[in-house]
């Protein structure tokens, strides 16, 4: 009988069993250096310049947007452009992709993601996993009601920014250079070294 286990279970399961067996010691030595790995991209992440910063959270936005189209169409959904206005506007007070973009003065098309600094890519990305989690948890069913849960997630990410004390999301700097300039300009050799 094969069984499936989760990492953690296996970690668990390596801590306490004995270590003078080679599969055993194996495990142990793989889930150090997996601890190590860890600390040391902590590490790196504090010594990345702000851009490089953006760079990794908006790989980790568009992880979670498609874990977020990929829930959202189990819960029913089938306009996402629809789906995702929801969660701006709740964000941002009303406003759409497209209102966001014209006030970022973003061209045609342009991935409103990649014109946002990291304060602002950060609150994104807890909305849409946050949004994510919801619909899962709560089995969330039918396009309404999802698009009502994006929007009640982003308007309380919204409330507990507003309770911090924080900056609106609409109320932050637009960085000069998108993500998509930076990688085709000369600067992006930096990134890659």
């Amino acid at each position: 009988m094969d069984y499936k286990l989760s990492r953690y279970a296996c970690y668990l399961i390596m801590l306490n069993c004995d270590a003078k067996k080679r599969v055993v010691s194996l495990g142990k030595t793989y889930f150090a250096f997996q601890t190590r790995k860890m600390e040391i991209l902590e590490m790196d992440y504090n010594s990345l310049t702000e851009d490089e910063k953006r760079f990794y959270q908006r790989k980790i936005s568009k992880m979670g947007n498609s874990r977020l189209n990929q829930q959202a169409k189990t819960s029913g959904v089938k306009n996402f452009d629809k789906f995702h206005n929801s969660g701006y506007k709740g964000l941002y007070n009303g406003e759409t992709a497209d209102d966001i973009a014209k006030r970022k003065c973003l061209r045609y098309k342009e991935e409103i993601l990649d014109n946002m600094g990291l304060a602002e890519l950060s609150m994104n990305i807890f909305r849409i996993s946050q949004t994510e989690e919801t619909l899962r948890n709560k089995n969330i069913k039918g396009e309404e009601n999802a698009n009502d849960c994006h929007y009640k997630v982003g308007k309380s990410i919204r409330n507990l920014v507003k309770d911090l004390g924080g900056t609106m999301p609409e109320e932050l700097p637009t960085p000069e250079k998108s993500l998509k300039e930076i990688l085709k300009s000369k600067e992006f050799d930096k990134y890659i070294k």
